[in-house]
């Protein structure tokens, strides 16, 4: 399984907080990328509102969080329960 995120920071700043939170955090994501990715796009400060994806193995997209604020974000605890329930069913 993997997390991933996105953010419409530079490469530099989104690898700070790859670093820190140690999964991939895309970055420099213009609109059609969030419209691709089904995000919400917000207008006034022109940035992606928080978009979680989990992956499996072969990148297929298993769980999704999207939101449109500063709430919302995945909780660290749930997705290692959700991972532990994915493995589980191996």
């Amino acid at each position: 399984m993997k997390l991933v995120a996105a953010s419409t920071d530079p490469l530099d700043k989104a690898q700070e907080v790859a670093d820190e939170v140690g999964f991939p955090v895309g970055f420099k994501v213009t609109r059609e990328t969030a419209d691709k990715l089904g995000a919400w796009w917000e207008d006034r400060r022109s940035i992606i509102q928080p978009s979680e994806f989990l992956l499996d193995a072969d990148n297929k997209v298993v769980m999704s969080s999207y939101s449109d604020g500063p709430l919302g974000r995945v909780d660290a605890a749930d997705v290692v329960k959700l991972v532990n329930f994915y493995e589980s069913r191996k």
